[in-house]
């Protein structure tokens, strides 16, 4: 089990096209910290049908997509 599994499932179930989420919105969902270990987590976002497209160090955010 993943450490971001909270979130991927998550993500699955809110099932919009795109959405952003703060880092700390991410926390709190996840019940972790977002940190670099992220960049290696985020690739199995895909498995429930969504990709991170951008992740904003300035905004403290990140936007995900909905694979067509």
């Amino acid at each position: 089990m993943s450490k971001y599994n909270f979130l991927w499932e998550y993500i699955q179930k809110k099932g919009d096209e795109s959405f952003k989420l703060t880092f700390d919105e991410i926390q709190n969902i996840a019940g972790t910290p977002i940190d670099h270990s992220f960049l290696k987590y985020k690739k199995e976002l895909m498995e429930y049908g969504y990709r991170v497209e951008k992740i904003s160090m300035k905004e403290q955010s990140v936007i995900f997509n909905r694979i067509d």
